[in-house]
């Protein structure tokens, strides 16, 4: 190193990092094809990395917690004794995560009875004194008391922010002090109940800061008690000694015993070859190619790898290609023909036709259905066999070849096969042939069998076949504007990757055939899952017309709307500000304003003014509801009204969504581009949207035919509480007469807030909310949502009892499942973690009655579409949002579309409690609705 490139030391706080990246996953974790949740480990390496390529430190090292008590136990031993077990998931990344930094050359560090903070804050002093500048990676603020002129505080990215790197100035604006050293005094005060640290009762985050900004210590607020009054001054100075106590616990200590030896720093080139087999394990190709580069460059021993992280570094080893125990196609014997000939295409279709079981594939230009060329089919019906055959670009000739496959295509005997089979069938209608099933589709049979999982074609391989397919990156580049399509690669090339995929996906259907049957879903996937497949594919055809000229004059009147509320807002404020600037909001709201002197920051250091705050302070300022409503309608325009325009199809002028069956974990069906779930519609400008979806001309109606409160109905079913049936069997209004009960009432006595509760509860319910969670919901203090909860459960015993059950149940089994099979598996049930043990049996509680509803309407949408068509009907069902169908009737065909819509809906399941179905029609979906 020369004497003039500074010194740069990264100091991690594992741990810290750790948590922050399995709880950002918590939802959606990341799990590889064992099963094993590599959350932690992905979201702490990525960091790692980040800072390594970002940053380029010259000097780095990890430093964990070390297991059993620390010094500050025997200060004061209740200290952490309320944290939470760390959860399995995380004790079981430890070993991985040792493994990636052994592998990576970087130095790990941990000493008996100090944490973390304490052998970071030690090597900072000690390092500035040999030259070096610090940065302490962490998102924990306690670090924020060791800031100075030599050490800053590196926050990684998280969760849409940006790396925040965090030097004097920026300490002392986010705790409001003159100089860092006094974070340590408002954090004496404010306490940390998540470390079991007591502060001063009555003093949270912004009054110890309000009052060491004042003050500047802990022991000149004491030698000036006498200013203080009221509550306040009592607990000073009854709790001066648990105020003084915590200062000492908060206090980062830099007297460890560890040294700083300079040369033990050094970052050096990692192993690759070391670091190879943890990735494998792990699944991280995509880190791997952060590391070594792009999987098709040169070997290893060629050098450094174009585009790796160390692909300026002549002295790395890279390009080493992410090898898997997995067999490729190299390996395993193959006949993969290409069908370039009249002789041979009539030799192949001859045998496909006599097959009972066909996989299919398409080759196409690009991912646009309805956009984008067909450019060959694949085939395959043996294992270790399969064909190619290229089709031309003309468009007459490409309908003429598919066309050579109507037989085989179209007959009802031979079982079609295919990864993600509604993409191949859209296309091949576009094409002039509408697919007939049945149909085995691999990705949707993986959501029903393992619903937590990937389900692409490659993971699949992978998990049930031991096999890595070649990725088509090597045959037309990474994503991004410059990646190539299929026309563009050599015939041959294509025939090899083409075939492959339906060889491997027809491999594929064995062993999902059997985990479908052994998981009791077989009768779900062949009865709903696949004749759905055809529904949603001829829905996503069909489309829906627009209004664009009414989206136009909506979006016109939705901006004035604006305009007119951010003059509103400035005037309340009494100044100039952005108005969509979360971070000016914040400031005009609690400091200006003083809305909320509780008002919380987020870790960034500004004010956190997202919907959930605002609405519970709405009742504070009429800016409030001023600035939600200015938001609601921005959102609105961008993402809906201005957007949905420019996503109609120029050749058949109408919006097609993409309908999902295999991305929500419980089965609901989700929608893309656009996502037309998420469309507003508790506010009036929110329900507008749905004018401007119409009929294609004035001799059709828009029906709409929505399940009335069909989760609410399946509790009710799935408790068999009494009282909850018997509402439902009167046709009560369910949230009046649940108000009733709970607020020991006459129904005609119930008003409107004690319905507005009632209601929340009844959903509430479902989703296994708490009292502190109705409480937030609500705006109510927690003791009367928590008499809401328990007048809830006192009067409806009957699902309590169901909820005790099905988590108990969950406990036993490691699973949930529908009525009708559908299971939701739950590995975090039995965590020792309460958090996470929590969310899973929230979960439990939801998911048999969220997937119910689910598999009722996929059977209702089935039961309908065939039935249109054994009548001959022209009805088209052309949207499924939430719980409602939506269909573009002609008018002399209304009544008996009514009453199949009426019969199949309610009809679609059996239930303790009647299925209802609300429906209505118009010109357009409002009118319907």
């Amino acid at each position: 190193m020369s004497n003039d490139q500074p010194k740069s030391l990264f100091l991690l706080d594992a741990y810290a990092l750790i948590y922050r990246a399995y709880y950002a996953f918590i939802r959606n974790p990341r799990i590889n094809s064992t099963g094993l949740n590599t959350s932690a480990v992905f979201g702490f390496t990525n960091s790692l990395l980040e800072v390594l390529n970002k940053e380029k430190p010259s000097h780095i090292a990890v430093v964990f917690d070390p297991s059993g008590p620390t010094f500050r136990n025997e200060m004061f031993e209740p200290y952490k004794a309320n944290r939470e077990s760390t959860p399995e998931d995380i004790r079981k990344a430890i070993p991985y995560i040792k493994q990636i930094l052994e592998a990576l050359n970087i130095k790990m560090l941990e000493v008996k009875g100090f944490e973390a903070d304490d052998v970071i804050g030690t090597l900072v002093k000690k390092a500035a004194a040999q030259g070096f500048k610090t940065h302490m990676v962490t998102p924990d603020k306690d670090y924020a008391q060791l800031v100075d002129e030599n050490t800053l505080m590196y926050k990684p990215k998280s969760r849409g922010n940006d790396i925040e790197v965090l030097g004097i100035p920026e300490v002392c604006e986010w705790f409001s002090v003159d100089n860092p050293g006094q974070v340590i005094d408002i954090l004496a005060l404010w306490g940390d109940s998540a470390d079991n640290i007591p502060g001063c009762p009555g003093i949270g985050e912004k009054r110890a800061k309000e009052i060491i900004g004042k003050y500047g210590s802990v022991e000149n607020v004491y030698q000036h008690i006498d200013e203080f009054s009221g509550k306040q001054k009592e607990n000073l100075i009854a709790f001066k000694e648990q105020v003084e106590l915590s200062r000492k616990l908060v206090t980062i200590s830099t007297e460890v015993p560890i040294d700083f030896g300079e040369k033990d720093f050094i970052y050096s080139p990692p192993n690759l070859q070391k670091l190879q087999p943890v990735f494998e394990t792990l699944e991280f190709k995509t880190l791997w190619e952060k590391l070594a580069g792009p999987a098709e460059a040169a070997p290893v021993e060629s050098g450094p790898r174009q585009g790796s992280l160390f692909g300026d570094d002549p002295s790395v080893s890279a390009g080493v290609p992410l090898r898997t125990s997995n067999k490729t196609i190299k390996e395993v014997p193959h006949a993969y023909h290409l069908v370039d000939s009249e002789q041979a295409l009539a030799s192949l279709t001859a045998d496909l036709s006599v097959q009972k079981t066909i996989c299919l594939d398409t080759e196409t230009t690009g991912l646009d259905v309805l956009r984008d060329e067909l450019v060959g089919l694949s085939f395959s019906f043996a294992k270790g066999e399969a064909y190619y055959v290229p089709v031309p670009k003309e468009k007459e000739k490409a309908v003429e070849l598919v066309s050579r496959f109507r037989r085989v295509l179209t007959d009802r005997h031979i079982v079609k096969v295919g990864q993600n089979l509604k993409f191949d069938y859209l296309i091949l209608k576009r094409n002039g042939l509408e697919l007939q099933g049945p149909f085995f589709d691999t990705m949707v049979a993986h959501h029903l069998v393992q619903p937590g999982l990937k389900h692409n074609m490659d993971f699949l391989a992978e998990t049930y076949l031991n096999y890595t397919p070649v990725p088509i990156e090597d045959l037309i580049g990474p994503k991004g504007k410059g990646q190539g399509n299929m026309r563009d690669v050599d015939v041959q090339t294509v025939t090899e990757y083409a075939a492959e995929d339906a060889d491997v996906t027809l491999q594929l259907k064995e062993p999902l055939e059997k985990e479908l049957a052994e998981g009791g879903v077989e009768s779900l996937f062949n009865t709903v899952e696949m004749p759905l497949l055809k529904v949603l594919a001829d829905m996503e055809y069909e489309g829906v017309a627009l209004d664009t000229a009414a989206l136009k004059k909506f979006a016109k009147d939705l901006n004035a709307r604006i305009l007119i509320l951010e003059g509103q807002i400035l005037e309340m404020a009494g100044e100039s500000f952005n108005v969509s600037s979360p971070k000016q909001v914040g400031e005009i709201l609690f400091e200006k304003l003083k809305i909320d002197e509780k008002a919380k920051k987020t870790k960034s250091g500004q004010y956190s003014t997202n919907e959930e705050i605002l609405q519970k302070l709405r009742d504070r300022h009429p800016i409030i509801d001023a600035i939600l409503e200015y938001r609601g309608f921005k959102k609105l325009v961008s993402t809906y009204v201005e957007a949905l325009p420019k996503l109609i199809n120029k050749d058949t002028g109408r919006l097609h969504t993409s309908f999902n069956q295999a991305v929500v974990v419980t089965g609901r069906l989700s929608s893309s581009n656009p996502n037309l779930q998420n469309i507003p519609i508790r506010e009036e400008e929110g329900r507008e949207m749905r004018r401007a979806f119409v009929v294609s001309d004035a001799d059709k109606r828009f029906l709409s035919a929505d399940y009335s409160q069909v989760e609410l109905r399946l509790m009710a079913h799935l408790s068999e509480d009494p009282h909850l049936v018997e509402a439902f069997k009167n046709g009560e209004d369910i949230h009046a007469a649940t108000a009733a009960r709970i607020f020991g009432v006459p129904l005609g006595e119930v008003t409107g807030d004690m319905r507005r509760k009632a209601k929340t509860a009844n959903f509430g319910i479902i989703y296994g909310i708490s009292a502190f969670g109705l409480s937030e919901r609500l705006n109510i203090p927690r003791s009367e949502s928590k008499a809401i909860i328990d007048g809830y459960f006192e009067n409806f015993p009957g699902v309590k009892k169901y909820m005790e059950a099905v988590v108990r149940q969950a406990r036993e089994k490691g699973y949930v499942e529908t009525m009708f099979g559908r299971r939701r598996y739950l590995p975090d049930i039995n965590s020792r973690n309460g958090v996470v043990r929590g969310l899973a049996e929230r979960n439990a509680i939801n998911a048999p009655i969220q997937g119910a509803a689910a598999d009722i309407i996929k059977m209702a949408m089935v039961g309908v579409v065939s039935a249109f068509e054994k009548q001959g009907l022209k009805a088209k069902m052309v949207l499924q949002v939430h719980d409602e169908l939506n269909f573009e009737v002609p008018k002399e065909e209304l009544e008996s579309v009514k009453a199949i819509v009426k019969k199949e809906m309610e009809g679609a399941a059996s239930l303790k409690v009647p299925l209802v179905v609300d429906m209505g029609e118009g010109s357009n979906w409002l009118e319907a609705h």
